[in-house]
């Protein structure tokens, strides 16, 4: 089945990366990367992609993240669920995502653009404007940030 125009929603699988080198809580930096491929091919977002056939969902996720990124995490937490979904001008829809974001903290690997990413970038949370990210994905790393630094 074609992911453009789908007979029904992919479910795709993301991870929200902390590399822990803040002092404070809500300083650690966020690892983001710029989309090699379509849908939103040079935007930036975070890592993630397409559950397989079989695949458990936290193993997707590992999965796409070294895929993606060449870094490991350590316990990863469910950060937020929410649905992509994009229309064509006729209002048809084009790509639809239900995706499943977890959240974890860096603890192998060098980051590094792989697979379908054009770059990698840590991200220190005042520079997170400069990357244009969608609202989803501001939502979805400030509920990550929350869940993994607690007041």
């Amino acid at each position: 089945m074609s992911r453009e125009y789908p007979e029904r929603p992919w479910v795709g699988i993301g991870v929200v990366a902390f590399d822990g080198t803040g002092r404070d809580r809500g300083a650690e930096r966020v690892l983001l990367i710029r989309r090699g491929k379509p849908p939103r091919e040079g935007s930036w977002s975070l890592p993630g992609g397409a559950q397989e056939i079989g695949e458990r969902a936290e193993a997707a996720a590992r999965r796409e993240l070294l895929e993606e990124t060449g870094i490991e995490v350590g316990p990863l937490e469910l950060a937020a669920v929410f649905d992509s979904i994009s229309r064509d001008a006729g209002g048809g829809v084009r790509w639809h995502y239900t995706i499943i974001d977890y959240c974890g903290r860096w603890t192998a690997g060098e980051a590094r653009p792989g697979d379908d990413v054009a770059a990698v970038a840590w991200a220190a949370p005042e520079d997170l404007p400069t990357y244009d990210l969608t609202p989803d994905a501001l939502r979805v790393i400030a509920e990550a940030r929350e869940r993994l630094f607690p007041p």
